[in-house]
């Protein structure tokens, strides 16, 4: 009798979830909430909150396991990868693709029933632009860091969306924040990782750059560009001074960080900005959510789940 192969996946439930990256869709949520907070003038239902939170997790895991079903080769043969469930074959492709199909197409149509129809639709996007524009760009040029920062900024949008559906100033000024913020996290993280990249396969700047002169300049550019846009919350009344203070205080930290990079392209100023670039959010998230301003329409109920409910009750 012959044994099985011990090579047949697994598909154990605790590496299916894995496949989720449940760090990454924490931090999704995270920015989420925030949007969803400051969308609703600071008052919130906790109910509608939660609700609201749960299709955009659904989204965010699906997303992020697509991504892994994609990239399985390219994470074969990297180093801090190779060890993932697909390329270490505990988890089959056809399985992986079914699960992690179902939680994205679910989160959308989530949200569309149970959120609004906006919401949905920007889960959708990003979906899309990350697992279908993103991924594969990134073994055909370097602009993919900047394709990718567009999904990367889409859930605090979301966010605010599920509590106020409006694209209005201040969901825009969200996403400005996030997407400038996200460009020195990844160059300055993919620096560091060049080399596994470059085993991966993947164009990224720091791999086509190893100097990393074009990575240190533009490190440069997209941290001194997220100052003017983190400031655009106090313009329109999302906020008042003190976010403004701290929000100024914090950029030009990340921007001297940026220029340490700039200057020296070395292990240790690169993990400098990097972990700037980890502090960076939560503390201008927090200040952003705590100082609030009045922003016009900041009153409404946060359980709005319609374009028609977020209209002005009339008097």
């Amino acid at each position: 009798m012959s044994e099985p192969a011990a090579s047949s996946p697994a598909n154990h439930p605790r590496d299916l979830i894995a496949l989720t990256k449940p760090r990454i869709t924490l931090m999704v949520m995270l920015t989420s909430a925030a949007g969803y907070f400051l969308a609703s003038g600071g008052h919130p239902d906790p109910q509608a909150m939660l609700v609201a939170m749960a299709g955009i997790a659904l989204v965010a895991s699906g997303t992020s396991g697509l991504n892994q079903v994609i990239e399985r080769d390219v994470d074969a043969r990297m180093q801090r990868t190779r060890m993932r469930p697909l390329p270490a074959g505990r988890v089959s492709v056809r399985a992986a693709t079914v699960f992690t199909s179902l939680l994205a197409i679910s989160g959308v149509i989530y949200l569309d029933v149970f959120v609004n129809r906006l919401t949905a639709i920007l889960a959708l996007a990003s979906i899309i632009s990350y697992v279908f524009m993103y991924t594969p760009l990134k073994q055909v040029s370097s602009l993919s860091t900047l394709v990718g920062a567009i999904p990367g900024a889409l859930p605090i949008m979301g966010g605010w969306t599920a509590a106020r559906p409006d694209l209005g100033p201040g969901a825009w000024a969200l996403f400005g924040i996030l997407f400038f913020w996200q460009l020195p996290h990844f160059l300055a993280l993919a620096w560091l990782f060049r080399d596994d990249y470059r085993r991966g396969g993947l164009k990224m700047l720091g791999v086509l750059d190893p100097e990393a002169r074009q990575p240190r300049v533009q490190a440069v550019l997209y941290a001194a560009a997220l100052i003017p846009a983190s400031l655009l919350p106090v313009t329109i009344g999302l906020s008042d001074g003190f976010y403004g203070i701290a929000a100024l205080l914090m950029g030009v930290a990340y921007l001297v960080a940026a220029l340490r990079f700039f200057r020296q392209a070395d292990i240790g100023s690169a993990r400098r900005l990097f972990r700037t670039s980890l502090l960076y959010l939560p503390v201008v998230l927090v200040v952003l959510s705590l100082d609030r301003g009045p922003y016009p329409g900041s009153s409404i109920p946060a359980d709005v789940t319609s374009v028609e409910a977020a209209a002005p009750a009339s008097s």
